[in-house]
């Protein structure tokens, strides 16, 4: 089988993230696809939005998935490298790969990710760089709560 295409996967998650700041959000998004590329489920930090310190872009994107009986087959797609909380979600279901478009802004727990047998695709986005980047930069005391640095 063929590796999916992460770029096409990744753009599903860059919309997402778009929503997020045209709903006065933080710009993440995330997806989660079965490893054939069929989009299992989307979402995007809702932190601000919902009100909710639990609902960022890899969360709303796994609830979004619904109920799977296994995630052995699936692909966790994600703006940014996934913070501590996400990272452990992926290990905790068992998801074998994650696609991130960035890491320059945040790393997260992608090296423990990687020590655990889990696959980390960084693409290395300047779309996904820049769009998150200027986000810190204009509101950096939502940005620190969002990473647990107040």
């Amino acid at each position: 089988m063929a590796d999916p295409d992460y770029r096409a996967m990744l753009r599903v998650a860059i919309d997402e993230a778009r929503q997020g700041i045209a709903e006065g959000g933080i710009p993440i998004g995330g997806a989660v696809f079965h490893r054939d590329g069929r989009l299992l489920g989307r979402g995007h930090n809702r932190r601000v939005q919902a009100d909710d310190p639990s609902m960022h872009g890899e969360t709303d994107a796994f609830r979004n998935a619904g109920r799977q009986r296994s995630y052995r087959e699936t692909i966790m797609v994600t703006t940014l490298a996934p913070c501590w909380y996400c990272s452990g979600l992926v290990r905790q279901f068992r998801i074998p790969t994650v696609v991130i478009g960035e890491s320059v802004n945040f790393t997260g727990g992608i090296d423990w990710l990687r020590e655990h047998g889990v696959t980390v695709v960084d693409l290395r986005s300047d779309e996904c760089i820049r769009m998150l980047g200027d986000y810190i930069a204009a509101h950096p005391e939502v940005w620190n709560e969002d990473i647990g640095e107040v």
